[in-house]
C-alpha cells in the first residue's frame, strides 16, 4: 500500500519520529512522509510511532491508499525532496 504520514508533535519528538520514519518512507517536506509499504511494514511503522508519541498531545494523520497509481499529486512551489530523484 502507499501511504502518506503527517505528523504534528512535540518539539521534544520531532527528530525521533523523523529518524524513525526514514528507515520506512522518502521525507517529503517538514512534518510530511510517504511511500510504498507492506502490511507488516506498515504495522511496525504504526507500532514504532504508538511508542514514540505522546498520544494525548501529539497528532499523527496517515493516508492509505492501495496502489500508487491512485494517487495524483500536484506540487505548488519549490518541491523540497523529488521522490523521482532517489534511485
Amino acid at each position: 500500500m502507499y501511504v502518506i504520514i503527517v505528523y504534528d508533535v512535540n518539539v521534544d519528538r520531532v527528530n525521533k519520529v523523523k529518524s524513525f520514519l526514514r528507515q520506512y518512507l522518502f521525507w517529503i517536506q517538514n512534518s510530511v512522509f510517504e511511500g510504498e509499504l507492506t502490511k507488516s511494514e506498515f504495522k511496525i511503522v504504526v507500532d514504532g510511532l504508538k511508542n514514540i508519541i505522546d498520544e494525548n498531545t501529539d497528532s499523527i494523520i496517515i493516508y492509505k491508499l492501495m496502489m500508487e497509481e491512485s494517487l495524483e499529486r500536484d506540487v505548488l512551489g519549490i518541491e523540497k525532496s523529488p521522490i523521482d530523484e532517489i534511485l
